[in-house]
């Protein structure tokens, strides 16, 4: 195994581990206060997190991923940038404290005032952890984030149940995200051996501003498209609507932290190191775009088929509405974790240009839907993302295909034989299982083997590539744990 191959091996164990604690313990955690709080509890701080998630782009400006991308870096730009991301972490504090009523009138919700000035202070707390964080990520050591995410999420989130359970509603959702962030800041820094210096230069910071500007833009896009269903929704619908939706997003987002957000993370450093050696790049792109589809789909197809069924048994019944929302938001799933691989072969190439293009082509389809939620509803809304999320996709296929010579076709075909291999492992389980009435949990185990069977039976009837690529990765980690399961 080469040196850079195990670096980035080590390095995705260690966040995948991450990603399976912290996350499994938020979720866990997320189950019980979804049980103690109501719907409109979860809508109330949605509609206040879409303005601190467009306002947390504004951090930095898009320079911590300038410094993960720039080859050669120093101690001045660390610094410059610290001290640059607690000014503007101070001034977004400030601004969102203040504008508190502003966003309380918008959507007509008066208790909104003190729950935003509460959690404006998210920024300046988070400002103090960014140059750490991705320091470690340059580094590829992603075990130290992995120890700060778990802790932060479980400390943060058994008092935030502890708080729902004796009563304090809407606060312990404030209190647990609060905390959580000053967690997460406390010990990234007891773990970090970096400090900043006394010293801060306009020209270091001009030197990451090219990339990272562009990259502030994309990021920007990003954060306001992503989030403008969220705000619409909050406008012209109750809370209660906007928290059921916001339950099916968020399980949605799963999908890709738990198939792709490990090696998503890994994947900008471990390309910008290889970023010059183009065959190199190629086969690596090409592998984990084949994994990430195999694995994608894999848990699509199954959630599809069990959205009613998981909501009901985590949530309790009077979350069954995020279920319908959920099984549509599935059919366009794969674009985020497969976007997300080709958009880091630009970035790890220095592309900022092209990147911002490409989103910005992206970005503009988005403007259909949003446009048929607003006149027509949030399941016609659904329906019209599932046909730009496919469009986006083969946006993004287009520029990566020219950025590293390879034919589009290669990708395409991928992608159309997962899709067609995961329509063809739904449709025997729908009909085997039309006329049965077991219990929920009966239902879940039944119809999540039947799909698992079908999806690698067909995977190995039609030899798939993305299969094979898998299977060569997962292979030698199956004999490693066999080995030491018998020793």
């Amino acid at each position: 195994m080469s040196s850079l191959k195990k670096q980035g091996y080590t390095a995705f164990i260690w966040d995948f581990a991450g990603k399976i604690a912290s996350n499994g313990a938020g979720f866990i955690i997320s189950i019980f206060l979804a049980r103690l709080l109501a719907p409109e509890d979860f809508g109330l701080i949605a509609m206040i997190m879409v303005i601190v998630g467009i306002s947390q782009v504004f951090t930095d400006i898009g320079l911590g991923a300038a410094i993960i991308q720039r080859r050669h870096i120093h101690e001045v730009h660390y610094s410059s940038v610290f001290y640059f991301n607690i000014s503007i972490g101070t001034l977004l504090t400030v601004i969102t404290f203040f504008s508190a009523p502003l966003l309380a009138d918008f959507y007509n919700q008066e208790g909104l005032v003190i729950l935003t000035q509460a959690i404006a202070f998210t920024f300046i707390i988070n400002s103090f952890s960014t140059i750490q964080v991705n320091k470690f990520r340059k580094e590829l050591n992603f075990r130290a984030i992995t120890k700060v995410s778990f802790t932060s999420s479980v400390s943060s989130g058994i008092i935030g149940v502890l708080l729902a359970w004796y009563g304090a509603g809407i606060w312990s959702l404030v209190v647990q995200i609060l905390l959580s962030k000053v967690i997460y800041t406390f010990l990234i820094w007891r773990l970090s051996t970096w400090k900043p210096i006394l010293k801060f230069s306009f020209k270091a910071l001009q030197q990451l501003w090219g990339f990272g500007f562009r990259m502030f833009l994309v990021g920007l896009l990003n954060a306001v498209f992503t989030r403008m269903d969220f705000i619409i929704m909050g406008k012209i619908f109750p809370a209660a609507t906007l928290g059921f939706f916001q339950r099916a997003k968020s399980l949605n987002g799963l999908v890709s932290q738990y198939s792709s957000g490990s090696l998503l993370s890994v994947l900008l450093p471990l390309l910008s190191k290889v970023q010059k050696d183009l065959p190199r790049l190629q086969n690596i792109v090409l592998k984990i775009f084949g994994i990430i589809s195999f694995i994608v789909f894999l848990l699509l197809g199954g959630l599809y088929l069990v959205s009613q069924e998981l909501i009901v048994l985590l949530f309790g019944s009077k979350w069954l509405m995020s279920a319908g929302y959920f099984q549509i938001l599935a059919l366009s799933g794969y674009v985020g974790p497969l976007s997300a691989v080709l958009m880091n072969v630009l970035s790890s190439r220095g592309k900022s240009k092209k990147f911002l293009r490409l989103e910005i082509y992206k970005r503009s389809l988005n403007i259909l839907p949003l446009v048929v939620l607003f006149y027509y509803g949030i399941i016609a809304f659904l329906y019209t993302n599932v046909f730009t999320a496919f469009l986006a996709i083969l946006l993004n296929i287009s520029f990566v295909s020219k950025e590293i010579h390879i034919p589009a076709l290669t990708f395409v075909r991928s992608l159309m034989v997962q899709i067609f291999i995961t329509v063809l492992s739904v449709v025997p389980v729908v009909y085997l299982n039309t006329s049965l009435e077991y219990g929920n949990f009966i239902m879940l185990l039944i119809k999540g083997f039947e799909f698992t069977f079908f999806y690698v039976m067909f995977n190995i009837l039609f030899r798939v590539k993305s299969f094979n690529y898998f299977m060569e990765e997962a292979r030698p980690v199956l004999n490693k744990v066999l080995k030491r399961s018998k020793q």
